[in-house]
């Protein structure tokens, strides 16, 4: 990607993000200046996305899009977190502006939907890859952290699990296909998913524990016990 071909894509991008007050500086300077809301800690979270390992190649750009944004806002979520403001660094096998706006439809609408501020990046060529940063805000003492479980706690989950892995294993076992209903159920749950910011917010002072629970319910409660010592020895 010559730098001509990355300068016109930082345009196209910031040419579709709105502004806001609490950024006093956004896309195309050397660092974004943002207005933290005052008495509240900030929480940040980064993701990386590489394709054929976090998504199928075959994945439309606008689900890509929706993917790498969801996938850090549910760590937001898992803090309690209010979403604010992102980043978003893209490494592109070539400068594609029609595979761009799609992305970009997918990213856009997820934020705007969650209240959060895309402010800065970087591109790149090389093979496709999408990394985010996000930024939200809590109150000291309200953040959902993984060290606060106790025992006797209920143990509680949001939505259902494993739909994306079903999905995945759709994707790679195109033999195993049932009902097209839910064929397109399961996709969407794969190439898109929800993050679950509300109900992170609400359980504030509720929750004694929180983890988002992309990697495995098993593997990611066995964290919640580790950091609140009640892992069986």
């Amino acid at each position: 990607m010559t730098a001509s071909g990355e300068f016109d894509l930082i345009a196209r991008i910031r040419e579709r993000c709105p502004q806001r007050e609490d950024v006093r500086l956004g896309i195309g300077d050397d660092a974004a200046l943002l207005q933290p809301p005052m008495g509240e800690l900030l929480a940040i979270t980064s993701d990386t996305l590489n394709s054929g390992v976090h998504f199928p190649t075959s994945t439309d750009a606008e689900a890509v899009g929706h993917k790498a944004l969801a996938a850090n806002l549910s760590d937001l979520a898992a803090m309690g977190a209010r979403p604010l403001w992102c980043t978003l660094s893209l490494c592109l096998p070539d400068s594609d502006p029609d595979w761009l706006d799609r992305f970009l439809d997918g990213f856009l609408v997820l934020a705007q939907s969650h209240g959060i501020a895309l402010v800065g990046g970087d591109t790149t060529r090389g093979p496709l890859s999408i990394s985010v940063t996000a930024i939200g805000s809590v109150r000291d003492g309200q953040a959902l952290r993984r060290d606060g479980a106790r025992a006797g706690d209920d143990v509680w989950l949001t939505g259902t699990v494993g739909d994306a892995a079903a999905g995945l294993l759709l994707v790679s076992n195109p033999d195993t296909l049932g009902q097209p209903d839910d064929v397109a159920f399961l996709r969407g749950r794969l190439d898109r998913p929800t993050p679950r910011v509300a109900a992170g917010i609400a359980l504030r002072g509720l929750a004694s524990a929180a983890i988002d629970v992309s990697d495995g319910v098993l593997a990611d409660l066995g964290h919640v016990l580790e950091a609140s010592g009640l892992a069986p020895n």
